[in-house]
């Protein structure tokens, strides 16, 4: 029977290396945790003295990955100094080599997303002239998506290549990238047409972030913009999910493709016998003292000419695609009022001419109103 000293002596020669391992492992994460902390302590005091927050913002994104990484770097600062044997070295390695890809293409992601909202925070799309704005925020949103798929694939082709078995893999993934699309492109060119389209649409800019747009014979505002799709509100609080290879293959419009200045117009339909002067001079008395005109132009035209109507267009200039609609339907509602009120005689009448049987002169016309 085995005495308890050499139980002892067996155990330790086994465990002390051990004990010893973990307890360097344990003591460099304590003192990584700490590093980390002291550093995000010194770069918050940095960042808190710049007169931007994009310092914040950055920090606030990578603070988690960067920790991770901390700590994997530690440990593994640590293992090399431990007493560890054959084995666990190896699978030291092999864990690090999957790990380590993973925490770098996660503090890569991070700081893109950092660099996104900084984007969105310096660009205010809610201001009357927002078009840079727009400009930037749909660019840097379209190209921060593509560059997260390839943080992605790179990610996972360092993280095949760390594995002996399967590193073949990740290198002919990575070699043969081109040809593995082409491959899959026969299969899933409709997906693949689309992600192309997404990233033609970040250089050319067919729309841009809170476009108005009509497609589809819908009026809405462009409202996100992904890799394959875009999103477009519609006036009724409709979501309308449109290809994105729709906006580059088929015609659409686009009211604030170069400014979100527009010109509305409102026709209104009178008698042939109506007074144009008085109609312009109210237009001119009803636009001037409107809160929506942008005091940029304004005119009222007879457009066309009817047996029993006449057509008569407002034009009215607005900031943008919403005050405009509201402005033309208050021209048109006051136009209307002002003629059954003080021009009833300008309202459309129907006229019928009814003639006698013996080939007399007709009678007198009758006015349906």
């Amino acid at each position: 029977m085995q005495s308890f000293t050499d139980w002892v002596g067996t155990e330790g020669v086994v465990l002390g290396p051990l004990i010893v391992g973990v307890a360097a492992i344990v003591l460099a994460i304590v003192v990584a945790l700490l590093v980390h902390r002291a550093a995000k302590a010194v770069l918050r005091r940095t960042a808190g003295r710049l007169e931007n927050s994009w310092g914040n913002t950055v920090l606030a994104e990578a603070s988690r990955p960067a920790k991770w990484i901390t700590i994997a770097v530690a440990i593994s600062l640590a293992q090399r100094a431990a007493p560890l044997d054959a084995w666990s070295t190896a699978l030291w390695r092999q864990a690090s080599g999957f790990i380590m890809p993973a925490l770098f293409g996660w503090l890569a992601i991070a700081l893109v997303r950092a660099v996104q909202q900084i984007v969105e925070t310096r660009t205010d799309i809610s201001v009357d002239d927002n078009l840079q704005a727009r400009r930037r925020r749909t660019r840097v949103g379209i190209l921060g998506r593509i560059v997260v798929v390839l943080i992605l694939f790179l990610t996972l082709c360092m993280m095949l290549i760390s594995i002996p078995g399967v590193r073949n893999v990740g290198v002919t993934l990575m070699a043969s990238a081109g040809l593995a699309g082409l491959a899959v492109g026969a299969a899933a060119q409709p997906a693949l047409k689309n992600l192309i389209a997404g990233v033609q649409m970040a250089f050319t800019e067919p729309v841009r972030i809170d476009d108005v747009v009509i497609i589809a014979g819908e009026w809405g505002r462009i409202e996100d913009i992904r890799l394959t799709y875009v999103v477009v509100k519609v006036w009724d609080e409709r979501r309308l999910v449109v290809p994105i290879s729709k906006f580059l293959e088929e015609p659409f419009q686009n009211w604030t493709r170069q400014s979100s200045q527009l010109l509305g117009s409102a026709f209104l339909y009178v008698d042939p016998g109506a007074d144009v002067g008085r109609l312009r001079a109210k237009l001119e008395a009803v636009v001037t003292a409107h809160p929506l005109w942008d005091r940029r132009f304004f005119n009222l035209q007879v457009t066309d000419l009817k047996p029993e109507a006449m057509e008569v267009r407002a034009l009215v200039t607005a900031a943008d695609a919403s005050r405009a609609f509201d402005l033309r339907c208050a021209v048109r509602e006051a136009m209307m009022r002002f003629v059954a009120d003080e021009m009833p005689e300008s309202l459309v009448r129907h006229r019928i001419i009814s003639a006698t049987t013996d080939g007399a002169q007709p009678k007198d016309a009758v006015e349906i109103v």
